[in-house]
Order: C-alpha cells, then structure tokens, then sequence
C-alpha cells in the first residue's frame, strides 16, 4: 500500500474490542470501522479477524521480529505513525481492554502524542466467556462480582459474590489453595473456562478443594478465566454452546471454492467448523464452439427445452448469452427444467424462472421420472432438447430422455479438472483422523479428494449427499455414516448433526467426555502405547 505523501489531516482512528473471541460478537460500529479502515494493528489473537472484515487493509500483527508482542506503548506508536500518515487506523485489541487495562495504557500513550481516536467497546471477556460457558455471574442470592485481572489477587469470603480471575487457568490449584487457606469453603464450585466463546472452548469444574486433582486429570492447558462460587452450579442448566451436536468438530469440505462457504455456513450453527478444502476446478470446454452453435440455436427456435442440471450449467450459459450480448429475455422462446431447488434459484437470478423442477427426488433421475412421453402433436412437433452439462456427467439424463422420444443435444457447458493438492498439514489430518468428519457432495469430489489428499481415516465420519455418491465413497473403501435422505446440502448438513447429536447421547451415557471422533483416534492411540 502507499502512503500519502502529503497528508492535509490525520487519519481517523478506532480503538476496537474484539471480545471473548467469537467473530459474531463484534460489534456493528466495530464491523464498521474494519470496513473503512486502511490499516489494522491488530493483537495477534486478532489478526485472523482482521483479514476476515477489513481484506481491503494492510494488517499489521503487534509483534517484533521475532514474533513476540510488542509493548502496549510500541502498539500506540504504529497506531500513531499511521494515523500522522493520513489513514483510517484501527487498532484492533483482543479480549475487554476496558478490563485488562489496555485501553488505558494505550490510549494515554496516544493522547499524549495528540492523536484523536474513538473506542469501539465489545462484548466483555468476563461476561462473554461466562455467557458461552453457561455460567450466570449474579442469582437472586448472589449479587457482587469481585473481579481480578490476575492470579495473584485474593477476594474476601462471601457467599454472595462471584469471584472471577480474568487470567488464572493455568494457576487455578494455586488461587483454590490460596482461597482456602483464606477462611474459603471447599465444596465452593469452581470453573475453569479457556478459549472462551469459541469451538475450542473447554470448561472445567470442580469444586476449590478438588480443582487441584480435577486439573491434573483433565491435562488441560493455556490462558482462560477462572469463576469462583456458587452460580457455577448453574451450569448443567444453562449449557447451551458445548452441547451443540457438532461442538468442535473439524468438517472437511471438499467442494468447488465457490460453493464451499455456504457449506461452512450452514455447520457454524451446529459448533462446527468447515474447513474447506477445493477439489474441484471449474473450467470453460475445450471447444467451445458447439456451446456457441447451441446458444444460437435457442435465438433459433431450434430447441423446445433447455434442461440445468447445476447451477454451474446456469453460469456457462449465462456468460454465453452475454458475450453475445444476450441476457434472459432470450431465453422466452423456450421452456426451461432445472434437476433442484438449488438449480432454479440460479435460474431465478439469472432473470426467469424454471418450467419444471421435480417435485420428489431432485435429481436426474427424478427429473426423467416427471418428465412427459413426447407427443408431436402436443409438443408443437419439436422434440430438440438442449442439455448443458459437465463433462463427467451421468448419462441418466440422456437416456431417460431418449427413452421418452425426445432428441437430447448432450454438450459439454464446463469442465470439472481436479484441483491441486491441498497443503501437508491437510493431507496428514486426512489421513490420520484429524478432521472429524467429510462431507461429500458428488461422486466427482470423493474421486478427486482421495486422488489429491488421499482417503479420510477410518474414524472420520463420513456424509453423502446421495446414492450416486455413497456409491463411489464405499467403492473407495469408505464407511458411508449419513446418507442424506434428500439430495440437498442442508438436509446432509441437518442429518450429520442429528448423528452428532447421536454420538453426543452414546457418549455421555458411556460416562465419556468428548464425542468428537477425532477424539476417540487420539485416545485409542494412547491406549495402544
């Protein structure tokens, strides 16, 4: 990026919170600031929520050459030369600034270097992280919120106060023996909450007179908040985030790059997280000129039917028709079918409206199940039908059609090419169970996942969206879990939850902790040591 040369004025500048560490708990202002920023100096927590909301500016990660943070006056300084240089600063802060005293400290340093800013508070670290973990700080009863902002502090006793430690995971046996040897009770209820609001949240609790063992036994650590009394008891009421079906699980989705975020989208709810991983590269055919002689046969008259098979299909003709200076008026003179649900809403924005769309199984065989005999006199003596397809497309279509009387033209609209492998780290948590389950979409991405990465491990679940694709999934040596019961991404995404949820149940009936199947891999590693 190049600065500017000759400032006439300072930049704008934004002190931002980004809270516990949930992206969706920022702010409206917050998410605004972002957008307008050309520069973010952002903590190195945050650096990922940077690149997600401001992509149109430079990130700078608050850490020196080695990698390690800087000061918070350093932090200020960046903020500062920025803002001098005439940009839109935003100094992103991980975690509550107003509690752990960063705003403070850097917005002194700034003010003392005359630089104006504004603060964009977020959702409070203690609050949210309480919130994600089910834990109300205040009842009836209890009604004080002692706050420390480290390990060292002590609270007095009182039976109706929370105490809450904002730094402390780590050292919680130390601040139980410390609270004890203070006049606290040991059956006081305990809970240890690290990264807090995500899907890597993990809550602990016990009681200041067994954390100690509690601690050792769960083999857990890194920095988290520590809340001490007795609304922690309120927990197995109110937890509402990690009991979600799919808490935690790592989703590999192996789908085209365009459609894969829906796909991740669709998980989030579920407390999963889609990682996506394109298998797939859609590209123009070779020869496009019979693409080119089929669109003039639609000016033409030539066909009485186009037929979608994907919304793929739809974009080819789409960016035909315009090259040629079209759009969908011209497509008036013939009748449209499209294989879904999904297919006709590209139809839809592409200005018209599909002619048939299956009711039952939306796929081509339910297409050709609804379709009609070819009647001459009916039809208007026109039996042509244009079919812009993949290039690895079924010939169910095709024949169904025939069948029918009908006289298919079957051309070849895009190609699907396997994509390039993916990085090592990927390739290994394929392989060794890393990713707690697969979702496949078409016979094409199991081919090409397994040709590019290699096949998922035995303990990954894995999902197919149909028959076709379970198929060539157990032809691979795959164990198909979920077989979606309509070819739809949100029936296959719904349905894998439901098997979670499945997992979730078995497990906590079994006494077991963690329903996360690439949990189970790692413990039975262990047990075979």
């Amino acid at each position: 990026m190049t600065s500017k040369s000759t400032p006439t004025e300072p930049g704008s500048v934004w002190l931002v919170a980004v809270g516990p560490g949930d992206p969706d708990l920022l702010t409206l202002r917050a998410v605004d600031a972002l957008r307008r920023a050309e520069v973010v100096v952002a903590d190195v927590q945050a650096v990922p929520i940077a690149e997600q909301f401001a992509p149109q500016a430079e990130v700078e990660a608050a850490v020196d050459a080695n990698g390690l943070p800087i000061t918070r006056a350093a932090r200020a300084k960046k903020v500062a030369v920025a803002a001098r240089r005439g940009h839109a600063v935003v100094r992103l802060m991980s975690g509550d600034p107003l509690l752990d005293g960063a705003l403070a400290d850097e917005g002194e340093a700034l003010h003392k270097a005359e630089v104006a800013f504004d603060v964009v508070p977020g959702a409070s670290t203690l609050s949210g992280t309480a919130a994600y973990a089910g834990i109300p700080l205040t009842s009836k009863r209890v009604t004080r919120v002692h706050v420390l902002t480290d390990a060292t502090g002590s609270a007095p006793v009182d039976d109706h106060a929370t105490i809450a430690y904002l730094q402390g995971a780590d050292e919680a046996p130390e601040i139980a023996a410390r609270l004890l040897a203070e006049g606290h009770d040991a059956t006081t209820p305990l809970a240890i909450v690290r990264s807090g609001s995500t899907v890597e949240q993990r809550t602990l609790v016990s009681t200041l007179g067994e954390v100690a063992k509690a601690a050792k036994a769960a083999k857990l650590a890194g920095p988290g908040v520590v809340v001490i009394g007795q609304t922690v008891a309120a927990r197995p009421h109110l937890d509402w985030f990690e009991t979600k079906p799919l808490f935690g699980w790592r989703v590999l989705v192996p789908r085209t790059k365009e459609q894969a975020g829906a796909v991740s989208a669709r998980l989030a709810p579920y407390g999963a997280v889609g990682e996506e991983v394109p298998t797939i590269s859609v590209e123009p055919p070779r020869t496009p000129q019979q693409m080119e002689k089929a669109i003039q046969g639609i000016v033409d008259g030539t066909y009485a039917w186009v037929v979608f098979t994907s919304a793929n299909a739809v974009k080819a003709v789409r960016e035909r028709l315009q090259a040629r200076g079209l759009d969908a008026r011209d497509l008036a003179g013939v009748k449209l079918a499209a294989v879904g649900d999904k297919t006709a809403a590209a139809l839809a924005d592409l200005g018209t409206a599909a002619d048939l769309v299956p009711e039952g199984e939306q796929s081509s065989a339910g297409l050709v199940a609804q379709w009609h005999t070819y009647d001459a006199d009916i039809d208007g003596g026109n039996n042509r039908v244009f079919l812009p397809r993949a290039d690895i497309a079924t010939e169910t279509l095709v024949e169904g059609l025939t069948e029918l009387g009908w006289a298919p033209d079957d051309i070849t609209a895009y190609r699907t090419v396997r994509a390039s492998p993916p990085p090592a780290p990927i390739r290994e948590a394929i392989k060794t169970g890393g990713f707690d389950a697969v979702l496949f979409t078409s016979s094409s991405t199991v081919r090409n996942l397994v040709g590019i990465a290699g096949k998922p491990h035995t303990t990954t679940v894995v999902a197919c969206i149909g028959p076709a694709t379970a198929k060539t999934a157990e032809e691979h040596g795959l164990r198909v879990d979920v077989l979606a019961s309509e070819p739809k991404i949100e029936v296959l995404v719904d349905e894998l939850a439901a098997f979670g949820e499945q997992l979730r149940l078995a497990a906590m009936a079994n006494g077991e902790q963690s329903w996360r199947p690439s949990r189970k891999r790692v413990a039975r590693r262990r047990a075979t040591r």
